[in-house]
């Protein structure tokens, strides 16, 4: 596996609102790396994913904004987790590292002025699950790259650790699994973060309710769910009650769904909610998950059940929201009276050979990353990196390799459609931005379609799904200058080719609303002979190399209050 800091999974970074964080990242693996940091409003190659990078796509941690970090190097990421709160993870978003580990949490705090509409928990529990392959990824990516499918993973990890043994056929002895500890009577918040490569898992606990709070920075409706979908590349927080009796531990689970149940069984991921004064060990048969394996109608309507929350309270003469990071009320930004200045229908398909390589597809492109990241040729000039050409509407023509970017409007209002006619669940991300989901159903989207449109509550994140033979319609202010990616969180189908950027530049000369680039910018591509060596020669391209199955990343973790 690939450890953080000697853990896998890695530490859970801990932050507040407005902190400024430095990172050092350690790169001890043979092959190059990146973090980035997951719905965070930055990014670092060391992907943030759902942290937003206010006014820093430099630090996004992807191959389109950043140059990797060499074997042997380290270099240090520094970022403010301007206006956010909620619960995001980070990852490497390099050469299919994620399917080897390098994840962790990463919870950013309200400050004490911004209240949470609910009580101050009495514990608070990160759980990071996600579908598991014994390959490691360089045989997943070899696999790939030789246009095989990856098959049915081998298992499901919670919190790096397999299944307790519930059934004595199914699961062999002597594995390690996943213990949680509460007391009884008590409230704990839970930050459950799908990690994995391709499956979309339901997440439930025996005989517990999960009270719905928040999901990637946003507070949410609260509403009670035996089980809820938790897509690849999707966070949320439930409040875990302690309020059953303690005869015997509870099975916490997370399964695949949409798939064969039957030949699925082994994909199954068990960990135990022991109380102080449990009596007895788990036992009997799991939780049932929905019974829907061939009827994805549940799983969308309890998507659409997932609300953005107004709470607004006086403090100060402010009227500030419980519900979000900033001292105004969640939800007072009226998206559906803003009109829509740009219009993208974005498709996707089952993968298709482009030039003898099985690719996957955006719209008829598979976006191929420059040697050059594209924030570093727009800064220092560099021509032929990219084109700024991706079309509005999907191609009629054939599919086609390239490096195609969308040209988004600096405060303009986008309404991006994401339509999915593979055969699986696909989930997308875009970094830099919380966007509004406002619509999703079966069949081809429509202009009609906007008459379903949810205009008032519906809930802002960085991830949302996409059903098959389906589409999601989502709203994105563009106020954050950069270069973001739009991209799916499917691991084998992002690695393939399903994805894009889209560049929002601010044309007045004085730019104050983009950081300048850091001082400790890496170079490569056509700017490689800027790069000054540190431990060793820096590599001109990010092709992959050969990796050791036990592999370390060193990474340092400080913040530092903003005032």
């Amino acid at each position: 596996v690939i450890a953080i800091n000697n853990k896998f999974p890695g530490p859970t970074i801990n932050s507040t609102t407005n902190n400024n964080v430095v990172i050092n990242v350690r790169n001890k693996l043979d092959e190059s790396l990146l973090l980035h940091w997951w719905d965070l409003y930055f990014a670092i190659i060391f992907v943030k994913s759902g942290i937003q990078q206010r006014r820093s796509s430099w630090q996004d941690g992807l191959p389109g904004t950043n140059c990797p970090i060499p074997p042997k190097w380290n270099w240090t990421y520094q970022f403010q987790v301007k206006d956010q709160i909620g619960s995001f993870f980070y990852f490497p978003s390099l050469h299919f590292q994620r399917a080897a580990g390098g994840f962790g949490g990463f919870i950013i705090n309200n400050r004490d002025i911004i209240p949470i509409p609910f009580g101050s928990p009495d514990g608070d529990i990160t759980i990071l699950i996600g579908d598991w392959y014994t390959r490691n990824h360089t045989a997943l990516r070899k696999a790939l790259d030789a246009g095989k499918d990856l098959g049915m993973p081998d298992g499901v990890l919670i919190n790096g650790k397999g299944p307790y043994r519930y059934n004595d056929t199914l699961v062999p002895d002597g594995i390690d699994y996943e213990t949680i500890d509460v007391h009884p009577g008590k409230t704990y918040r839970l930050r459950v973060h799908n990690v994995g490569i391709s499956t979309s898992l339901n997440f439930r606990i025996q005989s517990h309710n999960l009270l719905l709070a928040e999901t990637e920075g946003s507070y949410t409706v609260q509403q009670n769910y035996t089980s809820l979908d938790i897509h690849v590349g999707q966070s949320y927080s439930f409040l875990l009650t302690t309020d059953q009796n303690a005869s015997s531990d509870y099975y916490i689970v997370a399964s695949a769904r949409f798939v064969n149940e039957s030949q699925w069984k082994r994909v199954t991921g068990v960990a135990i909610l022991r109380y102080s004064n449990s009596k007895g060990k788990a036992a009997g048969p799991l939780p049932d998950p929905p019974q829907d394996e061939y009827d994805k109608t549940f799983s969308m309507n309890q998507a659409r059940s997932i609300r953005l929350v107004f709470i607004v309270v006086q403090v100060h003469k402010w009227n500030v929201s419980a519900s979000g990071a900033r001292p105004n009320p969640q939800g007072s930004f009226r998206y559906g009276s803003i009109n829509v200045t740009e219009i993208f229908v974005l498709k996707n398909k089952p993968p298709v050979t482009i030039d003898g390589k099985r690719r996957t597809t955006l719209s008829g492109i598979s976006f191929v990353n420059p040697a050059t990241p594209i924030r570093l040729a727009d800064q220092f000039k560099v021509k032929g990196v990219y084109k700024l050409d991706f079309p509005s509407r999907p191609l009629t023509g054939p599919p086609k390799m390239e490096t195609s970017v969308i040209n988004g409007t600096f405060r303009g209002f986008m309404e991006v459609i994401l339509q999915n006619n593979d055969t699986k669940v696909q989930t997308y991300h875009l970094s830099g931005y919380a966007f509004f989901v406002v619509g999703m159903d079966y069949g081809e989207w429509s202009e009609n379609s906007r008459g379903t449109y949810n205009k008032w509550d519906g809930i802002a994140r960085s991830t949302t799904q996409v059903y098959p033979g389906a589409w999601t319609a989502i709203l994105i202010s563009l106020d954050n200058v950069g270069v973001w990616n739009l991209r799916t969180e499917n691991l084998d189908s992002w690695y393939l080719g399903q994805e894009t950027y889209i560049r929002v530049v601010n044309p007045e000369v004085t730019n104050k609303t983009e950081l300048p680039m850091p001082d400790n910018v890496l170079y490569c591509g056509a700017l490689s002979k800027r790069q000054k060596p540190q431990d060793i020669s820096f590599a001109t391209s990010i092709t992959t190399s050969s990796s050791k199955l036990f592999l370390a990343v060193l990474m340092v973790a400080s913040a530092l209050l903003f005032h």
